[in-house]
């Protein structure tokens, strides 16, 4: 590629204000075709080639803002991971499972490429293709989270450098990380299927509950034919999935490290919720969950055979306690926590064919404490992570004894107008479609082809269990 005069001193400037590669959001649903034509064309010169991109970025109003700026000609870049045009468009719908691919620094410096101190579509930008106009960047801005700076600066977190036409895809440099095998001369394309991903002890996944330990979970719920607390209930189903999740591990005389789990409870404040041996872990592995359980408690149940009912001791094995103490509900608080375990679990995990780690909120109530749009960029958030496999899984239940359950569903239009509905469906994962053949069973229907979201709205226990059995995905490798 033919370059800038002064190529080298630009990225010498660009490497001492800490920007060492360029990045462009996606779908990983784009990455098939992007790599089967061979890198990242503008929209208008896919357009020109007949390349069908199945989950574009932008909408109409950007392709008409980029032909008033003549820029419809230029693949976009920006100078942050986290651009918030990319929860702009999961929340308009347009893309679900974003990925972040890195640019080459390279690119910055080819004749022709363009620099704009914020979206190069916005009134008072400044844009160009010298060295000075590079300089317009305010590139201290890139030092604080979006949502940290005050209004009069967010603009210039949106800075971006405009390539024309099209990026090789020798120069997305974390292309192979996505699981689609890179052809000779990227002539043609040899797909993965994404969420396919076997859980061996090299490739683990983790599981994250998330359990609401508000006062009003201390209502009661109907539960095994008793009327219980919403806390004792969850407390108990939380810890019969975690013992099954045990079993799973369990190979010969060893427990295999097939996957992670962490605990989170909110109410007024956070905690990680394991306690005894294991109090203030985050991460605990099945083989230290299942030598330091909390408590083993022995118990009666009844057993229904043919010759009527038998009484039977039976040892209940729990981590989780129950606790409805908080006074608030601050899921958000919860979230950030999830984030912040996700983060360092995916330092180990994330360039690896992982099946991505789930998230399992189970709730009763709305949050508190702060604003639908925090909630919303914090799920986002979560959501944008991603292993090579997949992306982030968040499944919102909430519980409820009043009837009328709604699960998995694939619009709003199936939630009745009900407002915490439709939030915890902001909230959710899009699932990919290995789940749906699990989904008919619970919904009772045939929807094989249609996407769902992975939320449930008054769900009873029953249902709670159902939505955490496929939450909780058992393709694991045996033999690995």
């Amino acid at each position: 590629m033919k370059r800038k005069i002064n190529a080298e001193d630009i990225l010498q400037y660009l490497k001492s204000r800490g920007i060492n590669k360029l990045y462009h959001f996606t779908d990983r649903g784009n990455i098939e075709s992007i790599i089967a034509n061979g890198g990242l064309y503008s929209w208008e010169d896919c357009d020109r080639k007949g390349i069908k991109v199945p989950y574009p970025g932008g909408g109409a109003l950007s392709r008409n803002l980029d032909r008033r700026y003549n820029l419809q000609d230029y693949v976009r870049t920006s100078l942050v991971k986290d651009h918030p045009m990319q929860y702009v468009a999961m929340n308009e719908g347009r893309i679900s499972n974003p990925v972040i691919l890195e640019i080459d620094l390279d690119v910055a410096v080819w004749d022709g490429v363009k620099y704009s101190d914020m979206n190069a579509t916005k009134n008072g930008m400044h844009c160009g293709d010298s060295f000075d106009d590079l300089k317009n960047i305010h590139f201290d801005v890139f030092n604080y989270r979006y949502l940290d700076l005050d209004d009069s600066n967010r603009p210039y977190y949106q800075a971006e450098i405009l390539i024309p036409n099209f990026i090789p895809l020798q120069y997305v440099t974390n292309i192979g990380n996505f699981g689609i095998t890179l052809p000779t001369q990227c002539q043609v394309s040899v797909s993965k299927t994404p969420y396919s991903a076997q859980i061996t002890r090299a490739t683990p996944t983790a599981f994250i509950f998330m359990i609401d330990q508000s006062c009003s979970m201390s209502s009661t719920v109907s539960y095994k034919g008793k009327d219980i607390s919403k806390g004792d209930a969850v407390a108990m189903i939380v810890n019969q999935q975690i013992e099954e999740l045990i079993n799973r591990c369990i190979k010969t005389n060893e427990i295999r490290h097939y996957y992670d789990l962490a605990m989170i409870g909110y109410g007024d404040k956070i905690n990680c919720g394991w306690h005894g041996d294991l109090e203030g872990k985050e991460f605990a592995s099945p083989a230290e969950l299942h030598d330091h359980p909390f408590k083993r408690i022995t118990t009666t149940e009844e057993k229904h055979t043919r010759n009527g009912i038998v009484r039977k001791e039976v040892e209940k094995i729990s981590w989780v306690d129950p606790d409805t103490s908080g006074n608030w509900t601050d899921m958000y608080d919860a979230f950030e926590k999830a984030k912040a375990l996700l983060e360092n679990w995916m330092r180990n995990y994330k360039d690896k064919d992982c099946y991505p780690p789930t998230i399992i909120n189970i709730t009763d109530g709305e949050y508190n404490n702060t604003t639908y749009e925090d909630m919303l960029l914090v799920t986002n958030e979560i959501k944008s992570m991603f292993t090579n496999d997949g992306n982030v899984q968040i499944f919102n239940i909430h519980i409820s004894d009043s009837g009328n359950v709604i699960s998995f569903p694939t619009d709003k239009t199936e939630l009745g107008g009900d407002n915490f509905a439709e939030k915890l469906f902001d909230f959710s994962s899009l699932l990919p479609l290995r789940y749906n053949d699990e989904i008919s069973k619970v919904r009772n229907d045939n929807n094989t082809g249609i996407r769902h979201k992975a939320m449930a709205m008054n769900a009873d226990m029953g249902t709670l269990i159902q939505l955490m059995d496929i939450g909780t995905p058992t393709n694991i490798n045996n033999n690995r």
